[in-house]
This record gives structure tokens, sequence and C-alpha cells, in this order.
């Protein structure tokens, strides 16, 4: 207990002298960056759950061919969940002599769960909100089903044994958007009214879902309980899978985000090791006193572990508080989307945050400080033996194995923590092998140079180790600068631009082949821009690589999913602007050979390589081929894509409808109904709800993840403070013997404007660099985005780093000119 006392006594007069202040504020920051983020992802994984949630109305759904067991359903209420259950089949509707085929779709009262079923009126006026589900006797139906049936709203149909009137229009289903292919008009009745209808029986083809809402951990903690137990006939949807588009952009959202605190995690940590050695310097005094009283070393190495113990935890809190008040920020930020039904955030973040402020500075802080116990007891009468001798070993392991640990463990990407490492690793090399050559030009320069230019350059060369860390420091906080740049303007824009504002929002399906060529024509016509109608071919996968495939041989949900439900195929003789080809290659021309092309996502769940062999099942026939290229897929664009492609030659030959979607702007809504009644059989998907929905998670990523390099920014900051504040001691004796030996305050400024701006060059050049490099490496690796390199990132680096650098390095050490050199002498006796 004494020396715990003793331990922090020392902190408390540590603090109040101020020699923890820098060091402080970069361990505050790196956990704040850490929290914050680990604080929001809580919050917003819940949010864009929900947002995922619209796409199927729920967070969760069990989808079965039968009558889901009542258990589930209990199992799901007794954890705390929402239920609701839908039902729906396919059938004929009757309106006098008319006769329309129709996808009933019967809910409880308490649907949907998530997001929100909107209706139309009548007269084309605005949507507006559904109170409820349709009343016993009436039928709620899509806009098309009337003009179909040559009858109007408030007109009664025949469905099964039951008569219904229809009562309102839907505009919007939001699970809706889950399933584009539904080609008969939708009819939503309340379930308690399908028996009357006689059209469900126990031989009836019927989908039963059974829709769940929750918290999150409630949600994954019952799917770990429902999946052991699912019927054959079942399997889960959940909202976070429901669909690649809105996949793609929450999954790069949570990216960008990660990188942000990474980015600030890395750059305070060279803030860390640089006041580290700061501290070791102010402290030496201290520990010669203490070893000359007899202090052991043991006794010192204790002392200061624990006082780095206490500012550890005591720094830590203090950064878990910023970090819980900044994502509270973040939250007000991105109020407008989120809603004021954002889910409160958890306590992990808190015991992350202490566990990475203490690991960082561990591996960043406690290899220097453990050198004082070296001190000598003679430097109390000797100063110029000066702090003890760090061993760079010891240093560069600390900081290497606290920085792999800490970035592996933020991370949660492997790709993004190897890059990251490998990325930062090569630029901080780079920095120290430019560091030491621009000390060995900075000497044969100073030698051939006369006044400012030769004190200037030789300060640079007589502190070679100091010069070095200087760089590097520079380097590092310039970097962080610029990767801020690189990706709020480069890689965040070319995000944007995957889903740019003329990105289709309307798709034509059911088009029968000899529509194609008059269909074109008709939207040439007026002006409609389509990027091509596409084949589209049904068919059931049966085999890969020779072995036949059924869903109870994965383990995957998603798997299992896609080996029981039918593939849209196509063919095409050249790949789509937003396909890449990430493995093989495509095939020469439209007379190749069969062969398939798979999107690289599906090849993976379902284990495909190139070279196997796939067969489906197609139009009452067997086709088989092999993969000789896998796609990946821009599914984020909104354009026509499809999982399974094939040469002409496979399919060509095969029955098909053909697809294709265009972008109608708002004004021109007219049009539909113009072409619908062209081409009465094409069926018309409107995605605009959905599309505004990937739109509003791509534009509310970007302000989240800017407010987030907001610590980065800081950060870098931080690091060039910290790499001036390095030499300040060195330098308080070395201006007090210039100015005895009669070098001018004058003088002496401009030659540290020499000394920091050649400095602040260097390390602008490696920054641009490393952060172009960076920046490609994220896009094309990582976050599957084109990069662009830019020249004005080289320029604003190189120019606006010297200038940065050489106006900070020279104010921060001014105070060192302004001093009397006879103080500054007496203090370095």
């Amino acid at each position: 207990m004494s020396t715990w006392r003793l331990a922090l006594r020392l902190l408390r007069r540590d603090w109040r002298s101020g020699e923890l202040t820098l060091l402080s504020a970069a361990l505050v920051l790196t956990v704040a960056a850490i929290t914050a983020v680990g604080f929001f992802t809580d919050r917003i994984d819940g949010a864009m759950q929900r947002q995922g949630g619209e796409l199927i109305a729920a967070d969760l759904v069990i989808d079965a061919s039968a009558r889901i067991p009542d258990s589930f359903a209990a199992e799901a209420q007794r954890r705390g969940l929402r239920t609701a259950r839908t039902l729906s089949f396919r059938s004929v509707v009757l309106a006098g002599n008319a006769s329309q085929l129709v996808q009933v779709k019967a809910v409880d009262a308490d649907y949907p769960l998530r997001g929100e079923l909107r209706l139309q009126a009548a007269d084309n006026g605005p949507e507006r909100p559904a109170t409820g589900i349709p009343g016993t006797a009436e039928a709620w139906v899509e806009p098309r089903l009337p003009y179909a049936l040559g009858a109007a709203v408030g007109d009664t149909v025949q469905l099964g044994e039951a008569r219904f009137r229809m009562s309102r229009l839907i505009a919007y289903e939001p699970d809706r958007g889950g399933n584009f292919f539904q080609i008969a008009p939708r009819v939503m009745i309340p379930l308690a009214a399908v028996e009357a209808t006689g059209l469900v029986t126990e031989a009836s083809r019927v989908r039963h879902r059974l829709l769940l809402a929750g918290e999150l951990a409630d949600i994954d903690a019952f799917i770990a309980w429902a999946e052991p137990r699912l019927p054959a006939n079942a399997g889960l949807i959940d909202a976070r899978e429901a669909r690649p588009e809105f996949a793609t952009a929450v999954d790069r959202a949570s990216r960008f985000l990660h990188l942000a605190a990474l980015t600030t995690l890395l750059v305070a940590g060279a803030a860390i090791a640089l006041a580290s050695r700061r501290l070791v310097e102010r402290q030496t005094d201290a520990v010669a006193v203490m070893r000359c009283l007899g202090a052991p070393r043991h006794l010192l190495t204790r002392l200061f572990t624990m006082r780095l113990l206490a500012f550890g935890l005591l720094a830590s809190l203090v950064g878990c508080a910023v970090g819980w008040l900044a994502q509270a920020g973040l939250a007000v930020v991105l109020q407008d989307w989120f809603g004021s039904d954002l889910p409160p955030a958890s306590l992990k973040p808190v015991a992350v945050g202490i566990g990475t402020g203490l690991v960082a500075l561990a591996g960043f802080g406690i290899p220097p400080l453990l050198q004082l116990a070296e001190v000598p007891p003679l430097r109390v009468l000797r100063r110029d033996l000066g702090p003890p001798r760090t061993s760079v070993a010891l240093a560069a392991i600390g900081a290497a194995g606290a920085l792999t640990l800490l970035v592996f463990w933020q991370a949660g990407d492997a790709d993004l923590a190897w890059k990251l490492l490998a990325g930062v690793g090569a630029a901080v090399l780079a920095l120290i092998g430019l560091g030491a050559l621009l000390v060995w030009l900075a000497g044969i320069a100073a030698r051939h140079s006369r006044g400012i230019w030769r004190l200037g350059l030789a300060g640079l060369a007589r502190r070679p180790a100091v010069a070095i860390l200087q760089t590097v420091g520079f380097g590092l906080g310039i970097l962080a600068l610029l990767l801020l740049a690189v990706v709020r303007v480069d890689l965040l824009q070319s995000w944007q631009q995957t889903l740019p504002e003329g990105a289709p929002n309307r798709f034509l399906i059911n088009i029968q082949p000899h529509e194609v060529a008059p269909l074109r024509a008709f939207l040439a016509e007026r002006g409609i821009d389509v990027g091509g109608i596409h084949p589209m071919i049904r068919g059931r996968l049966l085999a890969i690589g020779g072995e036949p495939t059924a869903p109870e041989d994965f383990d995957d949900p998603r798997a299992q999913r896609l080996a029981e439900r039918e593939f849209n195929l196509s063919f095409a003789v050249a790949p789509q602007p937003d396909n890449a080809i990430v493995a093989g290659a495509w095939w020469p021309g439209a007379d190749a050979p069969p062969q398939f092309s798979v999107e690289e996502g599906l090849a993976q769940t379902l284990g495909i390589a190139l070279g196997d062999e796939l067969r489906f099942w197609v139009a009452g026939q067997e086709l088989a081929a092999p993969v000789t290229s896998l796609r990946q897929v821009q599914w984020d664009s909104f354009n026509v894509n499809f999982f399974v492609i094939a040469t002409p030659a496979l399919l060509q030959a095969q029955p098909a409808t053909w697809i294709t979607s265009f972008h109608l702007p708002t004004s021109r809504e007219a049009l539909m109904p113009e072409l619908l009644r062209a081409f009465p059989s094409i069926t018309l998907i409107d995605v605009d709800t959905l599309l505004g929905q990937v739109r509003g998670v791509i534009e509310q990523g970007i302000r989240a993840v800017e407010y987030v390099f907001a610590f980065t920014l800081v950060a870098g900051l931080l690091v060039m403070y910290a790499g001036i504040q390095a030499s300040l001691a060195v330098r308080r004796l070395e201006h007090g013997v210039l100015r005895t030996l009669g070098a001018g305050r004058r003088q002496l400024l401009r030659s540290l404007l020499v000394e920091f701006t050649a400095a602040g060059l260097l390390a602008g050049l490696t920054a641009s660099l490393f952060a172009e490099l960076t920046g490609w490496v994220l896009a094309r690796e990582l976050l599957g985005l084109p990069f662009h390199w830019n020249p004005w990132l080289w320029i604003i680096g190189v120019a606006g780093s010297g200038l940065l650098i050489g106006l900070a390095g020279t104010l921060g050490t001014y105070r060192v000119l302004v001093r009397p050199p006879l103080a500054a002498l007496r203090q370095a006796g």
C-alpha cells in the first residue's frame, strides 16, 4: 500500500507540473475515438438493422411452405420480441366478366413490424400511412389491378368463395422490396378472412411467414434457438441480408467508420510514443535524486508501472466519457435519418475503450519510461549525462506489438487490419529512411552554406536521432491529414457516385421476346435511356462439380435458401460495366462454347470454384457447363444484374422473358400508364423508395465518417505538436550557447524556419505518396470502389506540409529564443 500511495502522490505531482498534459491528451483522444465509434456503431447497428427491416417488414422472418408451429411465436414473445403473421398465395380475382391473376397477401393486425404501409388516394393524391389493415370484407390492391380489370376503387371483386370491396390502393409495402419479381398484382386482405375464401387447404401452395422484431441481441439469441428447430420446409430471412443493394451500402458505411477510428488510433499512438519520450526527459532529474536517496531500480520500475496504470485508467475513463459525448453528437447529426427511435448504446464500448487505452499506453509509453530506472545517480552532479538512452529494439517491439493487437482487435476484418498495418509499417520505415537521408544531406549542405541556411541545416545534422524522430512524427501527422482528404474527397465521393442521381428507379419485367424491339423503340422515342434489355431464364441448381446439391448439404442458412430456390439466369456476350472479373476470364465472343460466370459472393457462399461444372434444370432439361470466371458485382448501382450468366451458346435457345431498368424523373410519371397500355403484359416495378433508403445510408454514412475523422484531424495536429516538443530541451541549451556567442534572435528564428521547413517538405512528400497508395489499396481491395489519382494532393501535401510545419515548428520553439541565455545555461548546468 505504501508503494501505491507513493505512486499516486508522484502522479498527482506530475499532473500539477503539467508533465502529463501531452501524454494524457494523446491517450484521451485515442480512447475517445475508439469508444465514440464503439458507442455509435452499437446504436447504428440497431438502427441499420431497422432500416434493413423495412425491406422485410421485420427484423427477422421465418418463411415456410406450411404453417409455422405456434411454439416459435410463443418463444419469440417469451423473449420480448413482437410478432406478426402473413400468408401469401396466388389466385384469380373476378370483376364481372374480367379476371386477373393476383398475388394474395393476408396479414394480421400487427403487420408491419418495421417500416410503413402507405396508401394512395384514388385521384392520384398524396400518399398517406395506413392506420391498420383492411376490414373483414375489404381488399387493398395495387393501382394496376383496377386498370387491368376495367374496374374502379370501391367496386367489388370475387376471390374464391368470398367477395371483397377494393377500398384502398397500396402505394408502398415495406416487404415488397424484398422480391422484385412478383409478376401478379397484389391484393391484401385480413388474415381472418382467408378461411372464407376457401382457397387455402392442406394441398394449397402457400407461403407462411412469421415476422419478428426487437432488440438486436434478442434477435440473435432467438436465431440461435430457432435454427436447430426449424422444420425442413422453413428458413430464416435476416433483415441484415435482405437485399444485396442495401447490405453493400451498410457494409461500406461500417468499414468507413472503422477505418476512421483505426486511423486515429494509429496516429495517436505515435503521439503517445513522442509524448512518452518527452516525459522521460523531464523525469530524469527527479529519478536521479531518488537514486541518490537509495531508491533501488526495481522500486523505481514498480513505481513507474503503478503510476502509468493509474494514469492509464483515469485517462481512459475520461476518454470514454468524451467518446460517449461524441457519439451523442453524432446521433444528433444523423437525427433526420434515424429519427427518435435510435436504440441506446450498451456499456461494452467502455470496457473496449479502457482496454484500448491501457494496451496503447503499455505498448507506446512504457518502454521508454522503463528506461528511467537506468538513470545514474551521478546525473545530480553531471547534467551533461542526459536522459538514459532508450532501447530502440524495446520501443519498436512494444509499439509494434500494441499496434498489431489493437488493430486486429478493433478492425473486425483481417483484410483491413493487414492492409493498415502494412501501409503504416511501410510509411514509418520510409520516413525513418528519408529522415536519415535528410540528416546526411543536411550535413553535406551545411558545409557548403552560409548564414541562416548553414545554421538551420546544421541543426538537423547535429541531432540525427531527434531529426529522424521529428520527421516520423511530422510525416504521420501529415499522413493523417492527407488520409482525411483522400477519404473525404476521393473515397467518399466515389462511394456516392456508385449511386448517382440518375440511378435506375424503375424495372420492367416479364417482357416477351417479340416485345423487346418495340419496347426499346417506345422508350427511345420518349427520351428514356435504358442500359440494356436482358434475357432472364429460370433454372434450379442441381449439382456443383459433379456433386448433387441439396439445402441440407449446407450449414449456412443463406446457402440453404439458395440451394432450394430457382435462379434467374441470363446470357450475354460481354460483362456489364458495373461487373469486374476478379478470377478467370470472360469468354471471347458470342460463339464461345458453353460456360458460366458466377458472382463472387454467391461462389463463396455455395463453395463454387473456377473450373467447377454447374448443372441446372432449365425448362425440362439439364444444362451443364464449367465456371470460367468470377465477377464482383456492384449491387448498389441498381442496374440489372445476375448471380449467374452463361454464354449465348448455352441458354440462347431456352424460353426467356426479358428485363430492363431505367431512371424516370418525377416530372414524367404520366409516361407509365401510357407504357402499360402499349404493353399490357409487362410488369412495372417501382424501386424509388428502396433507392431512397440506400441513398440515405450512403449520405448519412458519409456524414458519420466525416464526423469521426475529426478525431484523426486532432490526432494529426497532436502528433506534430509532440514532434516539435521532442527537441525543446536540447534546443534550450543550444540556443543559450548560440545567443552567448552573439547570434541574434532574428537569425535563430530564420534558422529554425529553414530546419523545420526542410523536415516538413520531406515529411509531406512521403505522406503524399503513402496517402495515395493507402487510398488506392482501400478503394480497390477493401471497399470495391474506383480510385483516381489526385495531383492536388501532392501539391497541397508537399507545399502545405513545408509551410505548416515550418511555421508551427518555429512558433512552437519561439519561447526558447525569448528566454535569457544565462537562464538556459544555468538550467542545463
